[in-house]
């Protein structure tokens, strides 16, 4: 059990969450991620992705957004209370030095993306980040970002914070330079929706440069054995879980992928609806408590 340090509420719907593991917090690597299950007994279990560790206190954090009914579970749960935590999982991202490299982060994607960032740069690449969200709020790790990259660009839907873009727009002028002193990504890591991931894999599949994308799929057991999270790649099955998280996004079955995630979204439409009562319940009765 792994006990929780601290909440905070980012946007509307993204909490940060401060998490007891020394054990993860020693081994993680970028790219790798945890299973969390809010009750001990029974619950549904969930991938959620390490958005930094602190292995001198023994400390996760994780980020996540309110969806399905664990999730708001997971927001409510009080600081000193215990969930369970099972990680590192998944395959570490691989790192070296590319030269130049692109991260395209959407929306909750931003948190995934960071410690991915962070090695790249400490790697010796020149670190371009491309920040996107349908609105201002909904931008995250922005200081983190912007601490880090060599070039960082914002981008909103509505013009809210950096200009009014999708983060394919940049994603391909940085692609297209040409000229004197023009340098063209060596790779390209997208992290976000799914439908985001896909654009940025074909707005860069026509330069020839790798684009690694990091999927999120429904999972399990995190060990490959429920097969909850396959998903076809370049004509083969494979198991995010333990393939992955990361795939050449050239190769991912999109269309695929995305009619998976869909199957249970009217049961997650229906959990969100009664979970924001909850919400909204248990926001009340702290006021009250803290006016007593």
């Amino acid at each position: 059990m792994s006990k929780i340090l601290g909440v905070r509420r980012l946007s509307g719907e993204v909490y940060r969450m401060e998490v007891e593991a020394p054990l993860v917090a020693q081994e993680r690597r970028a790219g790798q991620f945890v299973i969390v299950q809010v009750d001990s007994d029974f619950g549904e279990r969930i991938p959620l992705t390490i958005a930094d560790a602190d292995p001198v206190r023994g400390t996760v954090s994780l980020i996540f957004q309110t969806v399905g009914a664990t999730t708001h579970k997971l927001a409510l749960k009080p600081v000193g209370s215990e969930i369970v935590l099972l990680g590192p999982l998944g395959n570490p991202t691989h790192i070296e030095n590319f030269g130049r490299a692109v991260c395209v982060g959407g929306g909750i994607g931003l948190a995934p993306l960071h410690p991915i960032v962070k090695a790249l740069k400490a790697a010796g690449n020149h670190v371009t980040v491309i920040s996107g969200a349908r609105t201002a709020e909904l931008l995250i790790m922005q200081e983190e970002m912007q601490a880090l990259a060599d070039e960082h660009i914002v981008v909103t839907d509505d013009g809210s914070a950096g200009r009014k873009a999708l983060v394919t727009e940049p994603l391909k002028a940085l692609c297209a330079a040409e000229g004197p002193g023009a340098i063209k990504p060596d790779i390209v890591v997208a992290i976000g929706p799914p439908i985001m991931m896909k654009f940025c894999a074909e707005t860069t599949r026509p330069f020839g440069v790798n684009t690694l994308v990091s999927l999120n799929t429904i999972m399990i057991d995190g060990t490959g054995m429920c097969g909850g999270c396959r998903v076809a790649v370049g004509g083969q099955t494979k198991f995010v879980c333990v393939d992955g998280p990361e795939f050449d996004g050239h190769l991912v079955d999109w269309e695929g992928m995305m009619g998976r995630l869909r199957s249970y979204k009217g049961l997650e439409d229906e959990a969100h609806h009664k979970c924001h009562i909850d919400i909204a319940a248990a926001e009340l009765a702290a006021q009250a408590g803290g006016k007593a």
